[in-house]
């Protein structure tokens, strides 16, 4: 195993994402043996922490993941803490005196990754002062990872874009998005591309519509403040969905590296239609729930939420069909859904391919079979299930459903690395496969402003679902009206 070398800065070292994500990820690197001596961690924010608190405080987050304290320990002696105003340019200098002092000591070959873990709103100045400070190498290599959300419409993605750009290359740039983390959303290109069954079926030829939901159990909580100036369009849709959408649409890239999947990526998004108002009101449909009593267990009203406005209009629904305008994919609907306090928690993909022209089994040949359904199985359960037509064991010739199904156990669930540690390991590798490039980000920005820009014109009549049902009636209106339904529909207890 090769280990890898590098210095990482985290802006917002202090926060929830690190505390929860990042430093977990690293030390499962480290034990791993990807990180060993010659790593180092600076962590920057406000606060005025010494080197031994900021320890303490790792320490605490990998406490779960501890086997032993020495190991711990010494993980933790190469994290180092300084007090920063990101927009103070003598705070800069004494970064890089820093940085230079721990190069030399671990031996860093001036190689730099860059964790940009907090507003984007700051992104800009960042990367500015990390240019002008010269605490970009010409030696080693420079890495900036920056999280959601990129903007708040095309035109805001495209000016903070331009900023960083001043600073940093595009190859240089890893926008990161978790869900591209995730074992079985990584595993789409292989159910495609490694199984001839399938790939040789992918098309409108032979698929009716598919289907991705991604289904929260849980209501804004504490994000509440926020939530209410994003919604469930930009904080899911924009990012994660399309990016499933994408995998699942590409032509097959010429090879599973980062540069030719990406370019098919991109082909897809822009072959994404993009809507005309009349067309967002056919086509989309939004909700925000409302307060309900399930088991004794009630439910606020979202306009009831913390940092919440009473009147709020922000959607924590969305449904929509979405049409892809190339040879492959026109006709088939790609059904996407979305929101928070649903019935169940879950991401789930269902590929419905077309029904049998027509059915043998029955008496008048009129009665339709049930459609066979590849589903992908994201979180909390990982693996595939495939629907079949089988006859019923005994006289006649009746059919019944049969499902086979693989469903990654428990252990293996819990050993596979997490989303975060594998993608801050493809940065160090240089693998940018897994992260967003621009052009796939301003593709997505294009198609969800036209739906934003259609809604903000119009006042909706909110709520519109109960807390722990599965989303509003227009959501399965939506599909009832081309003759379908949402495959996955979970029952209440």
């Amino acid at each position: 195993m090769e280990e890898k070398i590098a210095l990482f800065t985290i802006f917002g070292g202090t926060g929830d994402l690190a505390r929860r994500k990042l430093y977990p990820s690293l030390y499962r690197l480290y034990k791993k043996g990807f990180l060993n001596k010659k790593f180092a961690v600076i962590g920057t924010a406000r606060r005025e922490w010494s080197d031994e608190y900021y320890r303490e405080i790792v320490l605490d987050t990998i406490a779960d993941l501890t086997e032993s304290k020495e190991d711990a320990l010494e993980f933790a002696s190469h994290f180092y803490y300084q007090a920063h105003n990101v927009t103070d340019a003598e705070h800069y200098s004494t970064l890089k005196q820093l940085s230079k002092k721990l190069n030399d000591t671990y031996q860093l070959e001036d190689n730099h990754i860059y964790y940009l873990a907090m507003s984007p709103q700051f992104f800009g100045t960042i990367t500015e002062h990390l240019k002008d400070q010269e605490l970009i190498s010409d030696t080693g290599f420079n890495r900036l990872i920056i999280e959601k959300p990129f903007g708040h419409d095309y035109e805001s993605a495209a000016t903070l874009n331009e900023q960083i750009r001043a600073s940093f290359k595009e190859e240089q740039i890893y926008r990161i998005d978790h869900y591209l983390g995730k074992e079985m959303i990584q595993n789409i290109s292989a159910v495609r591309f490694a199984n001839t069954i399938f790939e040789s079926m992918w098309n409108n030829r032979y698929i009716d519509n598919i289907q991705i939901t991604l289904s929260e159990s849980l209501g804004v909580e504490e994000r509440g403040g926020y939530y209410d100036t994003s919604g469930a369009l930009r904080d899911m849709v924009q990012n994660h969905i399309l990016q499933v959408v994408s995998l699942l649409a590409m032509e097959p890239p010429i090879e599973l590296k980062d540069e030719a999947i990406r370019e098919e990526k991109i082909k897809a998004l822009r072959s994404l239609r993009i809507y005309s108002k009349e067309e967002v009101q056919k086509y989309f449909v939004r909700g925000q729930y409302g307060a309900s009593t399930v088991d004794g267990v009630t439910s606020l009203d979202y306009r009831e939420e913390k940092n919440v406005a009473p009147d709020s209009t922000t959607e924590t629904f969305v449904a929509g069909k979405v049409l892809i305008d190339n040879f492959r994919w026109a006709g088939v609907p790609f059904y996407i859904r979305t929101g928070k306090n649903l019935r169940q928690k879950g991401t789930q993909i269902n590929i419905q391919f077309k029904s049998m022209p027509l059915n043998l089994f029955s008496d008048d040949h009129t009665e339709a079979l049930e459609p066979n359904v590849l589903t992908i199985y994201i979180q909390p359960t990982e693996g595939f299930s495939l629907q079949l037509n089988s006859k019923k064991i005994g006289p006649g010739l009746e059919t019944e459903l049969l499902n086979l199904k693989h469903k990654n156990s428990a252990e293996t669930s819990s050993n596979s690395p997490e989303a975060y540690e594998k993608l801050i390991l493809d940065c160090l590798n240089g693998d940018a496969t897994n992260f967003t490039h621009w052009d796939e980000v301003a593709q997505s920005w294009k198609f969800v402003d036209v739906i934003r820009d259609t809604w903000d014109q119009e006042t909706p009549e909110f709520p519109n679902y109960p807390s722990k049902s599965m989303g509003p009636v227009c959501s399965d209106e939506l599909l009832e009206k081309d003759g379908f339904k949402w495959f996955w529909n979970p029952k209440s207890n």
